[in-house]
C-alpha cells in the first residue's frame, strides 16, 4: 500500500481537552461497528479517539498511553478497517499476510488475536498466531490452509518461519510494533530489525508503533521505521491509573501467608491476580491456597505454554477465582472485571509494579491494589513512590486479617508446576537406575 506524504509531521500533538468520541462518529466500517457495539462499547477511549482519525486515514503513528487504555482495539481497528477497504487481489499467495502486528511476550500476541477475532468477527479476515512454546507444525498448517490477512507473532517465531520460507512478509501493507519499550527490554530489537527488512519500505506500508514510555532508543526506533507520523501522548497525572485504590499492608515476612489467605476468603474474593517475584515463590503459594480450597492457578514460567492458555481462558471464564502469577503475566493480559491485583512481594523494578496494578480498574472501571511490604522488601517503597509520582498509603492491616490460620498439608506440586529436577543420593543413586531423566520443559 502506497501512502501519499501526510500533512502532519513527526511532532507531538498539543494535548487538547478530552472530548468523548463515539465510534460511530469516525469513518469506521460497519462491520467493526457492530462487533465493537457486541463487545458494549460506544464511546472511544481516549488514545483511541486521538489516533484513530489519523490512523484511518492511512498515516503512520506513535502513540503513548498508560497501560489498559485501548492501545490493541486502537492499532485493531486501523488494520481491520484497511483491510476492508481495499480487497486483495484475486490471486493470492499463502504465507503472505497483508498486515502485522509484532508482540514482546506469547501471553500477549495471543490476547491480541483474541482481540482480533472479536473485532474482526463480522470482517471476514483471518488471523493466524505465530509464537513460541507451542505447536510449531500446527501453526504452520494454519499458515498453509488458507491465504492469511493477520499475522500476529513473536519475533523468535516469526523469524522461524521466515528463515525456512514458510512466510514472505513483502506483500505487508500494515506493520504494527507492540510495546516498543519492552522489545528494548527483552533484546529483541535485532529480531525486529531483521523482520522490518523483510517487509515492504515504510513508505509503502503503515506503520504503527506503541509505547507505554518513550525513550530516546524507542524515538530512535520509531524514526526509522515510521514515515512523517504523529504522535499521540495521553498525559497521566499519575504514572498509575487513579481509578486504582492503592494501600500497602505493612507486616512481616511470617504474617504474608495468613494475610493472603484471609484477605481471600474473609472478603470473598473472586477476581484475583497476585504477583511474587519468583517462580518457586508462585508455586509455593499457589500450593498453600489449594491446600485450603481456594479456586485458583499457577501462571510462570516453569508452566507449559498449552496449560498456560488454558489457564487463562478459565480465568476469564471465572472457572478459576485466583491467578498467581510472575511478572510474566504483568504485561499484555487483559481480563475483564478483575477486582484486586496482590503484589505478595513488592517488585524490584517500578516499571513491573505499574504493569501489574495495570490489571484492574481496566475500562472505567474501579479496582485495588494491595502490596505486602515485609523487612525483605520494604525499602523498595520508596523507589515504587518516586517512579509513580505519589506517596503510597502504609498501614498494619486489620487485625482480623492477621488471625491465625488452620494448619494444612500442602501436598508438593499440587500446582501444576514441573518439580525441580531431584539431586542424586549419594553414591550416584538416585532409586530408578537405568531411567533417563525427564527432559526439562
Amino acid at each position: 500500500m502506497s501512502i501519499e506524504t501526510p500533512a502532519v509531521e513527526a511532532e507531538a500533538l498539543p494535548q487538547p481537552e478530552l472530548i468523548k468520541v463515539r465510534f460511530n462518529e469516525l469513518p469506521v466500517p460497519s462491520a467493526i461497528l457492530q462487533a465493537v457495539t457486541d463487545l458494549g462499547f460506544e464511546y472511544c477511549t481516549p488514545i483511541q479517539g486521538r489516533v484513530l482519525r489519523f490512523t484511518l486515514a492511512g498515516h503512520d503513528a506513535i502513540g503513548r498511553a498508560q497501560t489498559g487504555t485501548g492501545k490493541t482495539a486502537a492499532f485493531l481497528i486501523t488494520v481491520i478497517a484497511d483491510l476492508l477497504k481495499n480487497p486483495p487481489s484475486d490471486e493470492r499467495c499463502l504465507g503472505e499476510p497483508r498486515a502485522l502486528v509484532l508482540a514482546p511476550t506469547r501471553e500477549l500476541a495471543l490476547q491480541i488475536a483474541k482481540d482480533a477475532a472479536d473485532l474482526g468477527k463480522y470482517a471476514g479476515l483471518s488471523v493466524v498466531t505465530l509464537v513460541g512454546g507451542m505447536d510449531y507444525e500446527k501453526q504452520r498448517k494454519q499458515l498453509a490452509a488458507a491465504p492469511v490477512d493477520i499475522i500476529v507473532a513473536t519475533p523468535g517465531r516469526l523469524i522461524d518461519f521466515a528463515n525456512k520460507q514458510e512466510i514472505y512478509l513483502d506483500q505487508v501493507e500494515l506493520l504494527v510494533i507492540d510495546e516498543a519499550d519492552r522489545m528494548l527490554d527483552m533484546g529483541f530489537i535485532p529480531d525486529v530489525k531483521r523482520i522490518v527488512r523483510l517487509t515492504p519500505p515504510k513508505t509503502h506500508r503503515q506503520t504503527l508503533l506503541f509505547s507505554a514510555t518513550f525513550t530516546p532508543d524507542v524515538m530512535n526506533l520509531a524514526g526509522q521505521w515510521t514515515y512523517h507520523p504523529v504522535t499521540v501522548e495521553i498525559e497521566q497525572e499519575h504514572a498509575t491509573n487513579a481509578l486504582v485504590e492503592q494501600k500497602v499492608y505493612i507486616v512481616t515476612t511470617e504474617q504474608k501467608i495468613p494475610l493472603l489467605l484471609n484477605l481471600i476468603t474473609q472478603q470473598k474474593l473472586e477476581r484475583v491476580m497476585v504477583f511474587a517475584n519468583r517462580r518457586d515463590q508462585t508455586r509455593r503459594l499457589t500450593d498453600i491456597l489449594k491446600a485450603h480450597n481456594v479456586s485458583c492457578a499457577l501462571l510462570s514460567g516453569d508452566v507449559p505454554q498449552e496449560k498456560r492458555v488454558k489457564t487463562l481462558e478459565n480465568f476469564r471464564e471465572g472457572k478459576i477465582s485466583i491467578l498467581v502469577a510472575t511478572d510474566v503475566a504483568g504485561r499484555g493480559i487483559h481480563v475483564d472485571g478483575v477486582s484486586h491485583v496482590v503484589n505478595f512481594t513488592l517488585p524490584e523494578q517500578p516499571d513491573d509494579y505499574v504493569h501489574r496494578i495495570g490489571r484492574t480498574g481496566r475500562a472505567g472501571t474501579l479496582g485495588t491494589s494491595i502490596s505486602f511490604a515485609c523487612e525483605d522488601d520494604g525499602h523498595l517503597i520508596p523507589e515504587l513512590e518516586k517512579a509513580i509520582g505519589r506517596k503510597l498509603d502504609c498501614v498494619r492491616p486489620p487485625e482480623e486479617l492477621l488471625a491465625e490460620i488452620a494448619e494444612v498439608k500442602v501436598i508438593h506440586g499440587a500446582s501444576g508446576a514441573e518439580p525441580a529436577p531431584r539431586k542424586p543420593r549419594p553414591g550416584g543413586s538416585t532409586g530408578n537406575a537405568g531411567r533417563r531423566p525427564p527432559p526439562r520443559r
